[in-house]
C-alpha cells in the first residue's frame, strides 16, 4: 500500500509566500514609490519655474548682467513697455493692442469650442464611411503657421490683416488641439449608455447632450480652451505674415520688446504675457467649472 504524498502544505506555504512577496513589493511601491514621483514633480516644476520667477524679478531691476537681478525697485521697464513712459499711456496703443489681441485669441478659443466639441464627439461616439480620413483632417492643421498664412494669402487676400482674418486663421490652427483634448475625455466615457439612460428619463438628444455629454467633458473642454488661447495669443508666424496694420497682436508685442529692446524691457514684456496668461486660466478653469453643470428637476 502506497501514501499518496499531500501537497495542499506546500501550496499553502507557497502561496503564503507570493503573498508576503506581493505585500513586501507592494510595501515598497508605497514606501518610495510616492516619494519617487513627488521628487521628479518638484524638480520638473523648478526646472521650468525658475526662469520664469526670475524673468519677473529682473523686469523690476536697473542691470542683469549676471545670473541674478540688481538695482530695486524700479517700474520703468514696466512703463515702458506698458506704453505709459512720458505720459502717453493708452494713447501710445500698447493697452489697446494687448486687449485687441485678447479679444481675437478669445474669438478663436469660442470657435474651437462650437466646431472642435461636436466634432470630437462625432469621432468617438459614431462609426460611418471615411472616419479615419475625417479624424486626419480634424488635426491637419497641426502645421507651421507660416504655411498656412501663405495658403491663407492665397485663397483670401481681401481678408489679409483684418481681425476675422486673425480669428479664422487662430481657430483653425489651434483646432487640433481642442479636438484631441475633448476626445480623450469622450473616450474616457461610456457616451451610448449615458446617452440611452439621459433618453430613457425623457430628455431630448439636444438637452442629452448639452446638459449630461457637454459637462461630463469639461475637464478636456475646459484644458482645450486654455490650450487654444495661449497658443493663439502667442502665436508668432501666422500673425507675422498675415498682420497689416491696426492695434499690435500680442505676439508682435513680445517680438519686438524682446529683439529690438534692452533686455530688461524684454523680461517685463514677458512678464505681462505670463500674467496675462495666468489670469486668462484662472478666468477659464473658475468659469469652466461653474458653468458646466448638469442640469437637475
Amino acid at each position: 500500500m502506497t501514501t499518496k504524498p499531500s501537497t495542499d502544505g506546500d501550496r499553502t506555504r507557497t502561496t503564503s509566500r507570493e503573498k508576503r512577496g506581493g505585500f513586501h513589493r507592494l510595501d515598497l511601491s508605497a514606501r518610495f514609490g510616492r516619494t519617487a514621483v513627488t521628487l521628479v514633480l518638484g524638480i520638473t516644476l523648478t526646472f521650468l519655474m525658475v526662469p520664469i520667477l526670475m524673468t519677473i524679478i529682473a523686469s523690476f531691476g536697473t542691470t542683469w548682467t549676471g545670473t541674478i537681478p540688481r538695482g530695486y525697485i524700479n517700474f520703468e521697464n514696466w512703463r515702458v513697455v506698458l506704453g505709459l513712459a512720458e505720459g502717453v499711456g493708452v494713447r501710445g496703443g500698447v493697452i489697446q493692442g494687448l486687449a485687441y489681441s485678447a479679444g481675437l485669441a478669445t474669438a478663436g478659443m469660442v470657435i474651437n469650442i462650437i466646431v472642435g466639441v461636436p466634432i470630437a464627439y462625432s469621432l468617438v461616439r459614431y462609426d460611418f464611411f471615411a472616419k479615419d480620413w475625417i479624424n486626419t483632417l480634424a488635426i491637419l492643421p497641426i502645421v507651421p503657421g507660416v504655411i498656412l498664412a501663405v495658403a491663407f494669402l492665397r485663397m483670401y487676400p481681401e481678408q489679409g490683416g483684418s481681425a476675422f482674418g486673425l480669428i479664422v486663421g487662430y481657430a483653425l490652427l489651434k483646432s487640433p488641439f481642442m479636438v484631441l483634448t475633448v476626445q480623450s475625455s469622450f473616450q474616457s466615457m461610456n457616451l451610448q449608455q449615458i446617452e440611452e439612460s439621459a433618453r430613457s428619463l425623457g430628455a431630448s438628444w439636444s438637452r442629452t447632450f448639452l446638459t449630461v455629454i457637454v459637462p461630463n467633458a469639461k475637464d478636456g473642454i475646459i484644458a482645450g480652451s486654455i490650450i487654444t488661447w495661449t497658443l493663439a495669443a502667442a502665436e508668432f508666424n501666422f500673425t507675422y505674415m498675415v498682420y497689416s496694420a491696426g492695434p499690435r497682436p500680442f505676439s508682435l508685442f513680445l517680438f519686438e520688446n524682446i529683439t529690438r529692446s534692452p533686455v530688461l524691457q524684454g523680461a517685463a514684456a514677458v512678464s505681462v504675457y505670463f500674467l496675462i496668461v495666468t489670469a486668462v486660466i484662472l478666468v477659464l478653469q473658475t468659469t469652466g467649472k461653474a458653468g458646466f453643470t448638469t442640469v437637475e428637476r
